[in-house]
């Protein structure tokens, strides 16, 4: 009798000794781990693919620093849930003096609003925010959210780790991997795993429970073979591709070929992701993101046309919102390409890292206030409307980045009409 829990929450990990990949959480090393060791702890955002054990890390993290563990889901918890718990977690700590780790699963699914009411509880230290998402936080997360916390990201399980995985479930079991699988079915059962520890131990469990009876367990139908893998575990087999198949090879692949101006191999890694199971919205909000990356001002229609798509898939949903999906990624894929305004906020961004918060000039501040015109505040402004062309000569940037080029226009598509019109202007 194994009991009423799942296989993969009796072979949880219950210290970070038994933790699998740990060396492979990018960000987890150092002075941090070491802080961690020592019983403190920082707001976290763990990113990551299923099944690599940010659930599990974050209970451990809690455990290690001693502190009481809240377990939220995003998709259940509204702002006054969330601000019931800050305040809860602030009673705790001001009269038992009790640490709390508030851990929000799928954290990337609360809005703006949702987000923003963390803030005030993170920054006053009334509990340790530990959120877990599987999409990027730079899309996701909110700026001021993602600003206070560090972020942690996870890999996929390699082989070996999950192959630590099978074993540990094969002994709970007593059961040999010879006994139960053959070697095809052992391949298979990684192949569809993908890099998830928690699928593989999932297709794991019916098998072992059905080996582990009696009356079964000395039939002829061991060691499976792959063809009754599907029959066995209940769940549709899909033969992954390992190269190109994955969530994100797949996603890369798409945004590659609609950048690359391939309607038809859009189309097809479209379908991918569909028939894959893949969030509509996901794909939608890539493709927003590609709009402005990759077509920007080479076709100014392109980002209203891929909001309009998001819009669409929001308010219907599949499978029709599909048909909306499939007109934009070929008007996307057909679109002028330029990514010169991209280029040019690198190149801004950069210059900010590097020279910091130069003085703004005089002549540019505002001076709405009369102590401000005082001081100087808008002397010298020539404002643009007055000009022959409604533009007027006058350097905007800050004395010391004088003459310096950001955005440099293409000549693709509409893009030409606005170097020529830039240059029209200082002519």
């Amino acid at each position: 009798q194994k009991g009423h829990q799942p296989l993969a929450e009796r072979l949880r990990p219950q210290s970070f000794e038994e933790f699998l990949g740990q060396n492979r959480i990018q960000g987890y090393s150092g002075p941090f781990q070491k802080l961690v060791e020592a019983g403190h702890l920082q707001n976290l955002i763990l990113w990551g693919p299923p099944g690599t054990g940010k659930t599990t890390f974050a209970q451990l993290l809690a455990t290690k620093v001693q502190a009481e563990w809240i377990h939220l889901n995003a998709i259940e918890s509204g702002a006054k849930a969330l601000r019931e718990t800050g305040e809860q977690a602030k009673v705790r700590r001001v009269q038992w003096g009790q640490k709390t780790v508030a851990f929000v699963d799928e954290i990337h699914r609360l809005n703006k609003a949702q987000q923003d009411v963390f803030l005030p509880y993170i920054e006053k230290g009334e509990f340790t925010l530990v959120g877990a998402t599987t999409e990027n936080p730079s899309y996701e997360l909110n700026a001021a959210l993602l600003s206070r916390c560090r972020l942690l990201v996870f890999h996929r399980h390699e082989r070996e780790q999950l192959q630590v995985l099978m074993q540990k479930a094969l002994d709970s079991y007593n059961v040999s991997q010879e006994e139960l699988l053959s070697d095809d079915a052992v391949e298979l059962l990684f192949e569809i795993a993908n890099g998830d520890g928690r699928r593989l131990i999932n297709l794991l469990e019916p098998i072992l429970e059905i080996y582990d009876l009696p009356e079964l367990r000395n039939s002829e139908q061991w060691p499976v073979v792959p063809e009754r893998i599907e029959e066995l575990t209940g769940q549709r087999v899909v033969y992954y591709d390992k190269s190109s198949d994955a969530h994100y090879d797949t996603i890369s692949a798409f945004i590659k070929s609609l950048r690359g101006s391939d309607p038809d191999a859009g189309l097809y890694y479209l379908a991918r992701l569909l028939k894959g199971g893949e969030d509509p919205v996901f794909i939608a909000r890539r493709m927003v993101i590609l709009a402005s990356e990759d077509v920007s001002n080479a076709d100014p229609k392109a980002l209203p046309l891929a909001v309009a798509a998001l819009q669409a898939v929001e308010l219907i949903g599949l499978p029709e919102a599909a048909i909306n999906l499939a007109q934009v990624v070929c008007y996307l894929a057909s679109a002028p390409k330029s990514n010169s305004s991209y280029i040019g906020l690198r190149k801004a961004q950069a210059e900010v890292d590097k020279s910091g918060n130069l003085p703004i000039p005089l002549a540019f501040r505002s001076s709405k206030r009369k102590e401000m015109k005082e001081l100087g505040y808008g002397k010298g402004y020539k404002y643009a409307h007055n000009g022959r062309k409604g533009w007027q000569e006058q350097e905007f940037l800050p004395p010391e980045l004088k003459g310096q080029v950001f955005y440099e226009p293409t000549d693709h598509g509409f893009e030409k009409n606005i170097q020529k019109y830039l240059e029209w202007l200082k002519n």
